[in-house]
């Protein structure tokens, strides 16, 4: 186990290397944030303006002449708060395929760009577009699932255990979009075909980028104090700033680490990783898995 996890950090470090080659990578998981940001105050005004944002927030409300609680949602709430979710789902899935599609362009040795990741996650809109629809929607059932389960030990247990499970079988969804050319149905089939190769070094990445992301918010905790300390008008923008960069960049790595972990479990070998490494932190079954 122990073994393993060191593999992972190695990989982590190289994936850090690629993004030092091309640091632009960090841009996409930002240019993410900011249209789910763009997003959500777009909502906000419109769902001011028809009363969708105080129907979410008091769902019920008491009417004095029957007694009874009255649901105050109505169907265009739901139908806008669902088009937003889904929308933000596609901002974010979408961003990712384009830094996926840009990591793999230099793994296998080619320069990109932000042009090039965005233009080529762009032809790949339609099933993009059809995956989240599906990410959200199963996204949604274990939400409800969560909230039923509230209260409930195993059923909180269960719960999670779904949504790990969904979350390992469906991890090379995007970089089998963004590079097979199928749709999100047989792009589910063959990430579920590659789990097997790879669903040990999925833990262990899982952990890995997760002490990092800790680690990123207990350094930007820090630098915010720092500052507001001196005066909360800087502390606060250079926080923000900051957070942005230092989140960027944990995930830009991750997606670096997915493509060059989907080629690899292909049986191709991704420039930049050293063969050694490779070979060490996947079963021999993973180039297999691929033919």
């Amino acid at each position: 186990m122990f073994r393993t996890i060191g593999h992972t950090f190695e990989l982590i470090k190289t994936s850090w290397r690629v993004l030092m080659m091309d640091r632009e990578l960090i841009f996409f998981p930002i240019m993410a944030g900011i249209g789910v940001l763009i997003l959500l105050g777009v909502f906000f005004v419109i769902g001011s303006a028809t009363g969708t944002i105080d129907h979410l927030n008091e769902p019920t409300k008491f009417n004095a002449v029957t007694g009874l609680e009255e649901n105050q949602v109505v169907a265009v709430d739901i139908v806008l708060a669902l088009a937003v979710f889904f929308s933000a789902y596609f901002i974010v899935v979408f961003f990712n395929a384009a830094l996926i599609s840009a990591a793999q362009e230099r793994l296998r040795g080619g320069d990109p760009s932000i042009s090039s990741g965005l233009s080529h996650a762009s032809k790949h809109v339609h099933t993009i577009v059809g995956w989240a629809i599906i990410a959200a929607a199963v996204a949604l059932i274990l939400m409800y699932l969560r909230s039923r389960s509230r209260g409930s030990m195993m059923g909180q247990i269960g719960t999670g255990l779904l949504s790990s499970g969904w979350a390992m079988i469906t991890f090379f969804v995007v970089p089998i979009l963004v590079t097979e050319g199928v749709g999100p149905i047989e792009a589910m089939k063959r990430s579920t075909g590659l789990f097997t190769a790879t669903w040990g070094r999925q833990l262990t990445s899982n952990f890995g980028f997760g002490i990092m992301y800790i680690g990123v918010m207990l350094v930007v905790g820090l630098i915010t104090a720092i500052f507001s300390a001196i005066s909360p008008i800087i502390g606060v923008p250079i926080g923000v700033l900051a957070l942005a960069i230092g989140l960027g960049g944990v995930m830009a790595m991750e997606g670096i680490f997915k493509a060059a972990l989907y080629d690899y479990a292909r049986g191709e070998k991704p420039l930049v990783f050293q063969e050694s490494d490779l070979r060490t932190a996947y079963a021999p079954r993973a180039a297999a898995a691929g033919a």
